[in-house]
């Protein structure tokens, strides 16, 4: 209960709404409302470095949105269960609910959650086995699109 009233601060509910200002961290929070994940479960459904997404785990864990737990070699996060911060999470996740990338998200997270962690860490990840396929970012569209060109 000590926890709970710490966070009743000023600055813990400014770090709190803080963390979910970010769309890759909403994300996390998206996926991991189907249970808990590893770092590189997370990091293959977000296209993203292993680095970026333990920032982002990072930022939620100390503003009280997630919880980290060690089961044997990786590190499992998971929402915060009880109190203010869950009602918060709840509420943000609520905001966002019909995005159509949190619902790819979510469906991939379920997906990898059926393979075996030893299988999946070590043989990496195909997006396209569980029926996700990445649009091309405005990047990637000018780079090919420019690479036709010169090729004309």
């Amino acid at each position: 209960m000590a926890a709970v009233a710490a966070r009743s601060s000023l600055p813990a509910a400014v770090d709190a709404v803080k963390a979910l200002a970010h769309p890759g961290r909403l994300r996390i929070l998206a996926m991991l409302r189907g249970g808990d994940l590893c770092v590189c479960q997370m990091t293959a459904v977000l296209e993203l470095a292993a680095s970026t997404v333990s920032a982002h785990l990072g930022d939620l864990r100390r503003a009280g949105l997630v919880i980290e737990r060690k089961r044997g070699k990786w590190v499992h996060y998971h929402l915060v269960d009880d109190g203010p911060l869950a009602d918060l999470v709840v509420q943000a996740l609520r905001l966002v609910e019909d995005d159509d990338q949190l619902k790819r998200d979510v469906g991939v997270a379920k997906a990898l959650r059926k393979v075996p962690l030893d299988t999946f860490c070590r043989v990496g990840f195909d997006r396209t086995a569980v029926g996700r396929r990445s649009a091309p970012g405005p990047h990637q569209a000018r780079r090919r699109h420019s690479t036709t060109r010169r090729q004309a």
